[in-house]
């Protein structure tokens, strides 16, 4: 790919709860996932220019391996259940990347870490539920890439870092999660207290020089209420690898919301 390219930053996005943006929400008020709605909306026209192409680490994506999807038509994956029937019928046609699929994967080898390629990955919810809201045309070629199965923060700061030069060839490298992820505590009273805890350390980690951010990153279960939020990691993990990618410089958040009574936010890196 070209280097001539508007450098893009990397971005940790929370993608919200199963098809949310798309249907009635009747798990809380309605209007639960209208501020994450309007961020995604209003992100494109916050990029340096239009990408050439995502690139999409999605916590709904593990295996023993980095893997790259180089599905040149990748379907949707309908990875969320009890939803309305309408919901499972969604489309979103982005094209797939194949050259940039290996492209990525000899840049993760390179760097020492395990990565291969899968011929037929599609979409997980993930990864086309946030972005049928901030790319609704679909044009944009989209490779996705799973999470290491290890969820080790270390190894996917790594990944980042093998992978930051991406932004200066017009890839938009992001990471799709969710800061807090508990599904028993959504709508719990001791939620709030717990939630906006770790979420301030949270923040305080990421607008952190480095190396304090991804050393604090690195060792984020000392962060107070961090089994709570995250009971397992994969939600967060993908925020390691933007923040790898992200540079020297300190990250920024740029969304906050409190959906179900959890702080959630988003969070971009520009180094």
């Amino acid at each position: 790919m070209a280097s001539n390219s508007a450098r893009q930053p990397t971005i940790f996005l929370p993608h919200g709860g199963g098809p949310c943006f798309f249907m009635d929400w009747t798990w809380g008020p309605a209007d639960t996932w209208d501020a994450t709605r309007r961020f995604l909306e209003g992100l494109a026209a916050t990029l340096p220019a239009p990408p050439k192409a995502l690139a999409v680490v999605s916590g709904h994506w593990e295996e023993p391996a980095f893997t790259a999807s180089a599905a040149p038509e990748p379907q949707l994956i309908f990875d969320y259940s009890g939803f309305p029937d309408h919901t499972y019928r969604l489309t979103w046609p982005a094209p797939g990347d194949p050259e940039l699929a290996a492209h990525v994967a000899r840049m993760l080898s390179d760097a020492g870490l395990q990565s291969s390629l899968s011929a037929d990955r599609g979409y997980d919810h993930g990864v086309f539920v946030p972005l049928k809201v901030a790319f609704p045309e679909a044009k944009i070629p989209v490779v996705t890439l799973s999470l290491s199965a290890s969820l080790d923060p270390a190894q996917h700061l790594a990944a980042g870092r093998a992978l930051a030069s991406l932004r200066d060839e017009g890839v938009l490298l992001v990471a799709s999660g969710m800061s807090f992820h508990n599904l028993r505590g959504y709508l719990h009273p001791e939620t709030v207290e717990r939630a906006r805890a770790f979420d301030v350390w949270l923040t305080r980690a990421v607008e952190s020089p480095t190396p304090e951010r991804d050393m604090l990153l690195t060792h984020w279960r000392q962060a107070p209420f961090a089994a709570y939020a995250h009971p397992r990691e994969e939600h967060l993990i993908p925020l390691l690898v933007a923040a790898g990618a992200g540079g020297d410089s300190p990250g920024k958040r740029i969304f906050n919301d409190e959906p179900m009574g959890a702080a959630i936010s988003a969070y971009r890196f520009d180094g």
